[in-house]
């Protein structure tokens, strides 16, 4: 099995404290040969970090699509570029891996689904949360019937942008808290979590949203409140409130209702999955916290040389994209929307509600 040669677009926060710790762990399956950022000197800071050449340097992406010695690129650029970026690294005939979500617009997220086959490249969307252990660990104890049939579930994510925003985070990016895309932080950080629970719980039939308004650019709305049914029969609810601070503990966090038991994640830092049983007894099991970027780039790894397929290809990630957009659909309309299911009713379009956000279209 080959070592990959690997280009990267973007050098910033997400390469590296996210990306480049899994690259490091997978050395002997990973070797960076280029790197491209659009401020030339933060490219040539990280690459006299790992000892690159700065020939090796690159402001210019299309400049560095053009070696003849790249094996895979990856693509960690702001949401509004992730569309672009792709589809020249796909018209370059590179296979690459790209940061979720791979679009800021249904748009955009329709024209993705036809890279891999038109350009005949292998394409891996890199939704960490499809790959964390503590999801995966859960899919197999509601799919075992551990807790018995599931019923019905809470997810809370309560935490504070506003906080961050003039600290060393990821929420300090301008274009983080004036996103040039519908949807801000609900689309760049609630999207975790929706491809969580379609990890774990599988298809959604429909959603009802509502959300309380806001001026703030980082988010379209204060607080968003979200019922889900899921094609399974599974409901619950979905509650994003991105300007809080849940200040009793232990928090809400992920809790899945059984007929049998009940399953608890605190947080998923936390490092152990809670099992509660209708008979008295429980159990807890332990994982790893943040293992998502390193099984990602193994699964794309073994699938360059042949043997895996990749698990998060643009298909998957194209309904986390539109359960997003459809949940904020849902807020605008006041309506019910069907997201993996055809819509029995007529559903009028997005365009016709005056007060509908025209981002959510560019």
């Amino acid at each position: 099995m080959k070592t990959i040669r690997l280009g990267i677009i973007g050098t910033g926060m997400a390469l590296e404290r996210l990306h480049y710790p899994a690259l490091q762990e997978l050395g002997d399956k990973y070797q960076i040969v280029a790197l491209c950022n659009r401020t030339r000197k933060d490219a040539e800071d990280f690459a006299r970090k790992i000892n690159l050449d700065l020939s090796n340097v690159y402001d210019d992406y299309n400049k560095m699509l053009l070696r003849d010695d790249l094996d895979a690129v990856d693509i960690l650029v702001p949401i509004e570029l992730n569309y672009t970026v792709s589809e020249a690294v796909a018209k370059a005939g590179i296979d690459f891996i790209c940061e979720k979500p791979m679009a800021s617009s249904m748009e955009e997220a329709n024209k993705y689904l036809t890279l891999s086959k038109k350009y005949n490249v292998k394409i891996m969307i890199a939704e960490n949360y499809r790959y964390n252990e503590e999801n995966n660990i859960i899919r197999d104890i509601v799919n075992s019937k551990k807790i018995g049939d599931t019923v019905y579930f809470i997810r809370n994510n309560i935490s504070c942008f506003p906080c961050e925003m003039t600290k060393d985070t990821f929420a300090a990016k301008e274009w983080r808290q004036h996103p040039k895309y519908y949807g801000g932080a609900f689309l760049d950080a609630a999207l975790h979590d929706l491809a969580a629970l379609r990890h774990i719980f599988g298809a959604v039939e429909c959603v009802q949203a509502f959300g309380k308004p806001q001026q703030e650019d980082f988010n379209p709305y204060l607080s968003i409140n979200t019922n889900i049914l899921f094609k399974n029969g599974v409901i619950g609810q979905y509650n994003y409130f991105p300007s809080g601070i849940e200040t009793q503990k232990p928090p809400v966090g992920l809790r899945i209702f059984g007929t049998k038991g009940e399953i608890y994640l605190e947080d998923k830092n936390c490092g152990i999955i809670n099992i509660s049983y209708h008979d008295g007894k429980t159990e807890q099991i332990k994982y790893t916290p943040e293992r998502g970027y390193y099984n990602e780039l193994l699964n794309f790894y073994n699938a360059l040389n042949g043997t895996e397929q990749i698990s998060v290809t643009p298909d998957i990630e194209y309904g986390d994209v539109k359960m997003v957009f459809d949940t904020l659909k849902s807020i605008s309309k006041r309506e019910i929307i069907y997201v993996d299911a055809p819509s029995p009713v007529k559903e009028t379009s997005f365009t016709e509600h005056e007060n509908h956000n025209p981002l959510y279209f560019q």
